[in-house]
């Protein structure tokens, strides 16, 4: 008895079968291999990206330290620093050192970078600022006076070198409790950042009630008794800034300085705007010497006596931060500078934010 053979239509049959099988499993291996390039070369992509972006925010920090150091070389405005002038935004002269060079949309390659330049002393540095200081600071910021208290003792504890507590304060003890745990720095504030994580300063208070700041990032907008912002407007911890800008602190800065009350502050910020009442503008009338105080309504000259103490014209610590962009991706690179004379202007750091 002969044994049954396929018949030549379904040999024909299983062989097609296998060709399909053997096509979709080669198709498999071929998409496989195309999404494996597709990532290889994206990754490529963006490690080129990366160093792209990277040399365009060190190309923006050169930038900065040559504005500011040119700044000093303008006739007539050598002496001082101020919110009119090139690096800080403003329009400059039409025939100085800097009128043909541009902070914003700088194109560089494939790329482009915006460069914002800021004086750290258009604000109070926060390591050396005394607790009556900070007591008025709370208070202008809409602070309940029963935790008044409370936050600036901890702020204290936190910056002071001992573990010993004081009446309203924290130490580790307290945020070793938290969830997650950590423990009190015990020593100068590096970062104003850092005021995060010290007992009593809510997000809110930090970034200033209503500020758009906040509402971006998810904190509730509350009503303030005060326009001012928050502490990070107020306050610095670079380690050089000894006295206040008087040509670049806002209003609110200026009257928690000694002798500076409301009206005074804000006599001081009108004097310097020009006619138009805006800070930055061609009509600005920046302060070349703390003597030109006596032009501002209402100040007396034991005023001017006593802010000599704290306040100048020029400014030496200046905070630089890059927006970069290629491709459509930005990112935003940050440096600190010292000023120390026109031709030595260190970075003090530098990284991305």
């Amino acid at each position: 008895m002969k044994s049954a053979r396929p018949k030549r239509g379904q040999q024909a049959g299983i062989a097609l079968v296998i060709v399909m099988l053997v096509i979709v499993v080669l198709t498999i291996l071929a998409a496989g291999f195309a999404v494996a390039m597709k990532v290889e070369i994206k990754l490529a992509r963006n490690a080129q990206s990366e160093s792209e972006m990277f040399l365009l925010a060190w190309s923006g920090v050169e930038l900065a330290r040559y504005v500011i150091g040119q700044q000093a070389n303008i006739p007539g405005e050598s002496g001082f620093h101020a919110l009119n002038q090139k690096w800080a935004g403003g329009p400059g002269g039409t025939n100085d050192l800097l009128a043909d060079i541009s902070l914003e949309n700088v194109q560089l390659g494939r790329g482009r970078f915006t460069v914002r330049i800021a004086d750290a002393e258009r604000k109070l540095n926060l390591n050396s600022t005394r607790s009556e200081v900070l007591e008025q600071a709370l208070r202008k910021l809409g602070v309940d006076a029963l935790d008044v208290p409370m936050i600036i003792h901890s702020i204290e504890d936190w910056r002071d070198p001992d573990q010993n507590t004081q009446l309203n304060g924290a130490e580790s003890d307290y945020y070793l409790s938290l969830d997650p745990p950590y423990v009190a720095k015990d020593g100068p504030i590096d970062d104003i950042s850092e005021l995060l994580l010290v007992r009593g300063v809510t997000d809110e208070l930090y970034w200033g009630w209503g500020d758009e700041r906040a509402a971006s990032k998810g904190f509730p907008r509350m009503v303030s008794s005060d326009r001012s912002g928050g502490l990070v407007d107020l306050f610095t911890t670079s380690p050089g800034v000894l006295r206040v800008n008087i040509n670049t602190a806002s209003a609110a800065v200026l009257r928690l300085l000694p002798g500076i009350d409301d009206h005074l502050a804000e006599s001081i910020v009108e004097e310097r705007a020009g006619s138009d009442l805006a800070d930055g503008t061609e009509d600005d009338n920046p302060f070349h010497s703390l003597g030109e105080l006596i032009n501002v309504r209402g100040i007396l000259p034991l005023d001017i006596s006593t802010l000599q103490r704290f306040c100048g014209v020029q400014s030496r610590f200046f905070d630089v931060e890059v927006e970069v962009e290629v491709d459509q991706y930005t990112r935003l690179f940050q440096a600190q500078l010292d000023a120390r004379s026109p031709r030595n202007i260190t970075i003090l750091r530098a990284n991305w934010r």
